[in-house]
Formats: C-alpha cells, structure tokens, sequence
C-alpha cells in the first residue's frame, strides 16, 4: 500500500512544508548573480534629472533583487538569476526609456569584470604624479582596429590612452584652473555608445560590493 506524504501520521506542520516545497517558485531555486549597470548622461543637462529612488524603483520592476545605486550619477548594482549582459543592457534600456522618456545608453558588467577593472594598473605609478587623474571609459563592444587606431591618436602630452576589451583606461593631466575635461574628441569617435567614470568612483563600488574579490583587489595588480 502507497503512503501518502500527507498522511496525519506525519506532524501537521512537517505536511505544510513538504506540500510548500513542492511548489516552490522556480527563481527561489536559482542562483543570483550581481551586476553593475553604469548609465550615460544621468543627472546631466537640463531635463535628465533623475532622483535615485525613481531609478531603483525601474530596476525592481523588471524583477531584479537587491538594487541599490551608488552616488547619483547613474551607477546601480542589482542581482538577478541571468548571465546574459546584453539581454540585460537592452531590458533596462527600454524600461528607461519607457519611465524617462528618453534614451539611456548602458552599461551592464559582471562582479568579477568590474573587480578586474577596478585592479587594473595601465599606466606606471612612477611615470604620473598626483597632477594626472585616471577615468574608466565603458564601451558597449569591443572597439574594431580602425576605432583603436583612431583612440590612440587622441594621446598628448596631456592624455594617455590603453585600451583592453570593453574598456579604454584615459589619464589626463588635471587643468591648474580645476575646469571641466571635454569628451568631445572622443564623442566624435565612439558616438554615444560609451560612459566614463572615474577610476576612484570605480574603486570604491568594487570596495564596497566585489567582497568576493577583495583579496585580489588587495593583494594583485592587473596590467593592460
């Protein structure tokens, strides 16, 4: 004779758990992976003013899990069950679209991608004193040979550029009047489909959010 997993023999608490289980949503099942979306332009120029609040609350709708956003220049971490990046990019790109009424580009990266990132040391401490500053520019692909040659004919004596992957490493010389750098040249170039960070902001996400890393980001140096 079959015995039924609810029986009355079994503590009616114990039937409550094993009937539940059986019926567990799929997503409670799957593992979470953690993601940095880096977005263009927000919170710069009239009418792309964003409250970070408005910008978690886009991301929870599309389902993702513990979003937060650090400072208010378009920076936000979240987790969700995928490892698709692109899928990813496009899916938050139309919410915001859909929520702000304009087009933000984005800029989806793994933990372990931005660990790397944040570790990385292109350029010789020994070459650049404290008057140079090191911004990450974050590109949506690979740059083809023709785009490459074009970055590294930006170079002056007042801005190095290194290129790897999904990412151009820019050192510039601060201006002595603490002015604005101009992103113009290399607007020209790549268009709209980049962001730019500085290499500090990038730092202190990984910090604060790369635990799993950390040893690395303390003990290891990535050359480009």
């Amino acid at each position: 004779m079959t015995t039924n997993v609810l029986s009355t023999s079994a503590s009616p608490l114990a039937a409550i758990r094993l009937s539940c289980s059986r019926y567990a949503a799929p997503n409670q099942l799957r593992a979470m992976f953690r993601f940095f979306a880096f977005l263009r332009a927000i919170n710069v120029g009239r009418g792309r003013t964003v409250k970070m609040q408005s910008l978690r609350q886009v991301f929870q709708s599309l389902g993702f899990s513990t979003v937060e956003t650090f400072i208010a220049s378009g920076n936000v971490i979240f987790e969700t069950t995928t490892q698709k990046t692109k899928t990813l990019e496009r899916k938050i790109e139309k919410a915001l679209h859909e929520a702000l009424g304009y087009e933000v580009r984005t800029f989806v990266r793994r933990e372990a991608e931005l660990a790397k990132i944040a570790n990385c040391q292109p350029f010789r401490q020994s070459t650049f004193d404290d008057k140079w500053h090191m911004n990450v520019i974050f590109l949506a692909n690979n740059l083809s040979q023709k785009l490459k040659q074009d970055v590294k004919a930006l170079q002056t004596s007042t801005d190095a550029f290194k290129l790897h992957g999904q990412e151009i490493y820019w050192l510039r010389r601060r201006k002595q009047n603490g002015g604005p750098f101009s992103t113009v040249p290399i607007e020209k170039i790549l268009g709209r489909a980049f962001t730019i960070r500085a290499a500090s902001t990038i730092k202190e996400i990984a910090h604060k959010y790369c635990s799993r890393f950390a040893r690395d980001l303390r003990h290891a140096h990535t050359a480009v």
